[in-house]
């Protein structure tokens, strides 16, 4: 057989694959936008606003299209695809202090104060301190939306003081300062992906568990936990974040009205998470948990 035979084939599937692959895009582009929360959660809430708006102003160019409750992965994996151009954005939170050191500075305990203090500390710092590390590591970030003020729920007792927090089984994500903060807390912390939270707390592999009241009642963990306790221990806010090699290669108009409506989506996120914490507070209550 011909050398020009032996190629031919090879030559058909490597060009099949570069009409595959990622590359300018000059048609309509789909936006894949991934996250953990699940369905009525705040991300979940925020994340289809966010589409509609962008998809509005897109037209013909491009569509938002959201993919929640983990199911193009969990924080970690998503930050993966970002990087690789399989996910275009992601609303990453506490991981971004495991692979960027500087964004533990989200993880000190009782940092940020309220909402209006982190827009202070987005104003003085992240611009111009944080997003540029992000940046080294090949991911932008266009926003700074919420994740919200965490609080403990667990089986055990209440958790009033950081001694009771001792010997329990605590599920973190994944967050190394978080874990620290726990562990010298007396707690025995475990990262672990949002999706497998519930079983394990139902079936007693943790005994509780630290997020936003969003994320406690969207996934339902009240239904397998005894006390919640409105520790606030930690404000995380949730950065729109893509990845900068697939970023630069959508087209510049697509790339402005992503930026422009992530920014302007800012008061909504933070108006309606003040809502859903005053109303899921309620809501907790009356379904029986414990609170303190």
């Amino acid at each position: 057989m011909s050398r020009k035979h032996i190629l031919a084939p090879a030559l058909l599937a490597v060009s099949a694959l570069s009409a595959c692959a990622p590359g300018d895009d000059t048609g309509p582009v789909e936006i894949r936008l991934g996250h953990v929360g699940a369905p009525e959660s705040l991300y979940d809430i925020v994340a289809n606003e966010f589409a509609e708006r962008a998809n509005e102003r897109l037209g013909e160019a491009g569509r938002v299209i959201v993919y929640g409750s983990s199911q193009l992965g969990g924080d970690d994996v998503l930050l993966q695809k970002l990087k690789l151009g399989t996910v275009e954005m992601s609303l990453p939170s506490t991981v971004m202090s495991s692979v960027i050191d500087g964004f533990g500075l989200f993880e000190m305990p009782y940092l940020v104060q309220d909402r209006e203090h982190m827009k202070r500390i987005e104003e003085d710092v992240f611009w111009d301190h944080l997003a540029p590390l992000a940046e080294a590591e090949g991911y932008r970030i266009l926003a700074l939306w919420e994740n919200g003020f965490r609080h403990i729920t667990n089986n055990a007792r209440p958790i009033r003081g950081p001694e009771d927090l001792a010997g329990i089984k605590l599920r973190t994500p994944r967050g190394v300062w978080r874990v620290k903060l726990f562990q010298a807390y007396g707690a025995n912390p475990t990262p672990m992906p949002l999706a497998e939270v519930f079983v394990a707390l139902q079936t007693g592999v943790m005994d509780g568990q630290e997020n936003p009241l969003a994320q406690i009642a969207s996934a339902k963990l009240h239904e397998v936990q005894s006390y919640l306790s409105l520790t606030g221990h930690v404000y995380t806010p949730a950065f729109v974040t893509v990845g900068e090699a697939r970023w630069q290669r959508l087209p510049e108009e697509v790339r402005a009205i992503l930026e422009d409506t992530a920014r302007e989506m800012q008061e909504f996120v933070y108006e309606t998470a003040a809502r859903m914490d005053a109303e899921l507070l309620e809501e907790l209550r009356a379904a029986g948990i414990e609170v303190n």
